[in-house]
């Protein structure tokens, strides 16, 4: 593999810059957070992934939530339900026509109801910031519709959560989820970690890794070569190295709880310093040319809650 630099360096100083701006808030300071323009007028994604909004609210509201009160199979339903759209107000407006989500109480006919109702009045009910796949697998027209049939195959007739519950291994995992229509590498890959936050499997993240789309392009306006090495062994640098690149850039990176960034964040970041890289290194061309969304301060404070088998005590 062959660095550039230059750029190289800049992902460890994103990361840093980045992480910096998590603890500032978190401590309650007030913008701004950063002398980097680039990160104070853009929205970029933390540098650990379970610290994303999202993310909090899929531990908070899904998973441990009175989890339990739920089976394994129940909590695995719930996750991936959640996931396919990935929007909290979906997840809510399902809760309070159902009154409680499980497996037990999943049919096409009446999340479909439910979902179209929803459609009619006017919310949107995917996340804009993670696109499912969209084709009509199951022969329906509406992009909902094959979803729900994709989870009538995956619970109702594979019984799916019983391969998962037995599965040896985050690559295993993987297979399982993606081995399913509208499920890409991508997809699998977050909905394995997803299912790995909770308790229904504990699987360690650094072993098996994919490299979305963009952390690809980050990963190819970090180094110019690659020779014979794969994303999965660019990622697998960047978290052995992690350490001693931050001292040696002479960056007091802050780590989570004594957490390394694991190959789920360090592929996260990869992505991030491409959307970074396309204000600060223009020059540095791909087909993504502008930063989608800019930075808007939330006055809510969040209650940030870790998985608690990784026995985290203060963040």
């Amino acid at each position: 593999m062959k660095k550039r630099e230059d750029i190289y360096d800049i992902y460890w100083y994103f990361a840093y810059e980045r992480q910096n701006i998590f603890y500032k808030k978190l401590k309650g300071e007030k913008p701004p957070y950063t002398k980097d323009e680039i990160l104070s007028t853009y929205k970029f994604c933390n540098c650990y992934r379970v610290l994303d909004r999202v993310s909090q609210y899929l531990i908070k509201n899904v998973i441990y939530n009175n989890s339990e009160k739920y089976e394994k199979k129940d909590i695995i339903f719930r996750i991936i339900l959640f996931k396919i759209f990935n929007k909290e107000e979906t997840w809510e407006y399902l809760l309070n026509n159902l009154g409680d989500i499980t497996l037990d109480n999943f049919s096409f006919k009446k999340y479909d109801l439910i979902l179209s109702k929803m459609k009619e009045e006017g919310y949107k009910i995917y996340n804009d910031a993670y696109i499912s796949c969209a084709n009509k697998a199951f022969g329906y027209d509406k992009k909902h519709q094959n979803h729900l049939a994709l989870i009538e195959k995956m619970f109702l007739e594979d019984k799916i959560y019983e391969k998962i519950i037995y599965s040896n291994s985050m690559e295993d995992l993987f297979n399982i989820l993606k081995d399913y229509p509208l499920i890409g590498d991508f997809m699998a890959y977050q909905l394995a970690t997803d299912i790995n936050y909770s308790d229904v499997v504990n699987f360690p993240e650094d072993t098996f890794t994919i490299a979305g789309p963009g952390a690809k392009r980050g990963i190819r306006k970090c180094f110019s070569d690659l020779e014979k090495s794969s994303e999965k062994d660019i990622i697998k640098y960047m978290y052995d190295n992690q350490e001693q690149e931050f001292k040696r850039l002479n960056l007091d990176f802050k780590f989570l709880g004594g957490r390394k960034l694991q190959y789920i964040d360090i592929q996260n970041l990869f992505c991030e310093v491409d959307k970074y890289l396309r204000e600060k290194r223009p020059d540095l061309k791909t087909n993504r040319v502008k930063i989608k969304k800019k930075y808007i301060p939330k006055t809510a404070k969040i209650e940030y809650m870790l998985p608690p088998k990784w026995n985290i005590k203060e963040i």
